[in-house]
């Protein structure tokens, strides 16, 4: 047992155990701020471009619409980070490629090779970033000038009530209960993206488990300061 950083009682050690989360379009969670998104993807194959880029946070959903795509175009899957060793043709083999986390310390002349081929070969690449293709910096200006010329989606910030129901949604894949006073006490709070969600329900299931408590308002309000005001803990 573990003393509590919250209360007097002792405390369970508890497994922090990943939860599988599904990719499925069935559980995608449509909102104003990713529609345009969602659009593009189910749009496919009438894309505006051969390549192009979904752009988004951490946590915003662009794996989510990643693996829908994927599947829809029967996609190969790529990190950027290996796209140097790739061969384009073995990449777009299929005539797809989804190329996940890219951004300014990708390969930038086996990027450039790859929005030829896929170009040359009428393939599609949908590629996934943290930041606008036009802001990475490219050093090799025919590949600057690709990226400036590069169709982008953005992922816009959460919606309340997207925050809401991400915040439900979670807490039911860890068969926690919660009830709509705690949800909406967490949603007007805390930072406003999908995968603070995602840290605060996984911070709150382990306060949970280890105290041996039900989820109360104190003890979300207490798990919320720490998780979302780190520096003050």
């Amino acid at each position: 047992m573990l003393p509590s950083a919250f209360g007097a009682g002792p405390r369970q050690m508890a497994l922090d155990l990943a939860l599988p989360e599904s990719h499925a379009r069935d559980d995608f969670l449509e909102a104003p701020c990713n529609m345009a998104a969602l659009r593009l993807i189910e749009s496919w194959p009438n894309w505006p471009a051969p390549v192009v880029a979904l752009v988004g946070p951490p946590g915003s959903g662009k794996s989510h619409l990643g693996a829908i795509w994927a599947d829809l175009a029967g996609a190969r899957r790529l990190s950027a980070r290996d796209l140097a060793g790739t061969v384009p043709a073995d990449a777009l083999a299929t005539g797809a490629l989804l190329l996940e986390d890219a951004g300014p310390k990708t390969a930038e002349v086996a990027l450039f090779h790859l929005m030829n081929s896929a170009r040359e070969d009428k393939a599609f690449v949908l590629m996934t970033t943290r930041e606008a293709p036009v802001a990475w910096g490219a050093g090799l200006k025919d590949l600057a000038s690709r990226l400036r010329a590069l169709p982008v989606v953005v992922l816009d910030e959460p919606e309340d009530a997207l925050l809401r129901a991400v915040l439900v949604k979670l807490f039911a894949d860890r068969q926690m209960l919660a009830d709509a006073e705690i949800v909406e006490f967490l949603a007007r709070r805390m930072e406003r993206s999908l995968d603070a969600a995602r840290r605060l329900v996984a911070g709150l299931d382990r306060e949970t488990l280890e105290q041996g408590r039900r989820l109360t308002r104190p003890l979300a309000a207490r798990v919320l300061d720490r998780i979302m005001q780190p520096s003050l803990i």
